[in-house]
Order: C-alpha cells, then structure tokens, then sequence
C-alpha cells in the first residue's frame, strides 16, 4: 500500500512510522526547571547526528492540547539537558517515568530514579545509567503545530568504568551494556543482545562491468 502522509491525521502518521521505523535508541532524558523541579522522561524519536561538534537530536511531541512538555519547556528555558542511555536493568524504572506526571512533580522522586551531579550542566545524570550525555541546546526547531526539534551539543559523555574495555584504545563494550531499544505499539521493547557482522566492502570496479549486467541493471546469470 501506498500512504500519502499529507492525507493522513497526525495519529495516523505517528503509528506508521513508530511500526517501521525500528528498533530506536531510547534517550532517558533529565532536565531542570526553573523551578527547581527535576524532570525525566524517555523519548524515542532520537539519535546522534554528527562529531564535530558531536551533535545529538531529540523529536519532542507535545501534549493533548499542543502545549510543550516538561522535558521541551525545560530545554527551551534552561538551554541544558542530559540525555541518559536505558540498560535491561533500567528498562521498569525508565517505564514508570513515562506516566504524565503533574507540572510541579518530579518523576525522579516518583519512580525512585537514583541520580548523580553532572560536571557542566544543572541537571543530573541517572546513576545506574550505563552512558550519560551532558548537553546544551545548539539549535531549536518548532515544525508543525505538534513537536520540537532540539539539537543538543555534548559537552561530557560519561561511560561507567565496567564497560570500558580499553581505555587507550577507547575500545567500549558496548554488549555488556544490555542497552534496550524502542520497537512497535503501544510498549514493545527490543534487547539488544542478537547482533551480527559484515565486514565493509571495499569498491570494486569490475562490479560495473557492463557484460556481468543483464538488461535489467542485475547481474546476468
């Protein structure tokens, strides 16, 4: 089937690619308001977008009535956040903090979330968390009536010594991590323990050779 997204409501349009686009990292992301009040809450529509400077991105949907959530007000307000990675361990606490909490109630008391100071910015790092990013706003994206776009810039990426398999080779252990990761519906979750390799080919001119293609553009048999 063919969906032209333009003619679909935005619900529509979330289902379709929250059901294709998989598996997502989780960004568990802490944040402080101007009131003092410590927020996290975990968000899907994420990834790191670049190096230099290394660049992550966060796709904020707003709530039921268009008004920003806590984690975007508090980003918009402050210009800081951190964005903290979800292990197995982690998987129910990171799911408790997902209820729609009241403005002025911390989701860190709530779900018990254990915290430690950051080294740059205001708001904390989740303890248990097997990576941290302390971030700063770069760039701030208010596209269409239901989300923002925020385009942090790490200034400190904290690992947990355990998964460090060579310090001077920066060598991560990256399977030790357990690290989860955001699949389809309403709360299917993905372990990221069943990988595979391929090794990176390098170009080959004789693949162009016009007697090994058919007339299709594949490769005659």
């Amino acid at each position: 089937m063919k969906f032209l997204m333009a003619d679909l409501p935005p619900r529509q349009r979330y289902k379709l690619l929250v059901s294709t686009v998989t598996p997502r990292p989780i960004a568990w992301v802490t944040t402080r308001g101007r009131n003092g009040v410590v927020n996290a809450a975990p968000y899907s529509f994420f990834n790191a977008m670049g190096d230099d400077p290394p660049l992550l991105v966060l796709g904020l949907l707003k709530d039921a009535n268009g008004a920003d959530k806590d984690t975007a007000t508090n980003i918009i307000e402050t210009g800081e956040f951190v964005v903290n990675l979800v292990s197995e361990n982690d998987a129910e606490t990171m799911n408790q903090s997902c209820v729609d909490a009241p403005r002025d109630v911390s989701e860190i008391d709530y779900a018990g979330i254990a915290t430690t100071p950051a080294a740059r910015v205001a708001p904390p790092l989740i303890a248990t968390a097997p990576v941290s990013f302390e971030c700063v706003r770069r760039e701030l994206l208010e596209i269409g009536p239901r989300q923002v776009i925020a385009v942090g810039e790490i200034l400190v990426t904290h690992i947990r010594d355990q998964f460090i398999a060579d310090p001077d080779k920066l060598h991560i252990d990256t399977a030790a991590m357990r690290l989860i990761g955001r699949m389809h519906g309403a709360g299917t979750y993905l372990r990221n323990s069943d990988t595979f390799t391929m090794t990176r080919p390098a170009f080959d001119p004789a693949r162009l050779d016009p007697a090994r293609l058919d007339s299709t553009g594949g490769e005659a048999r």
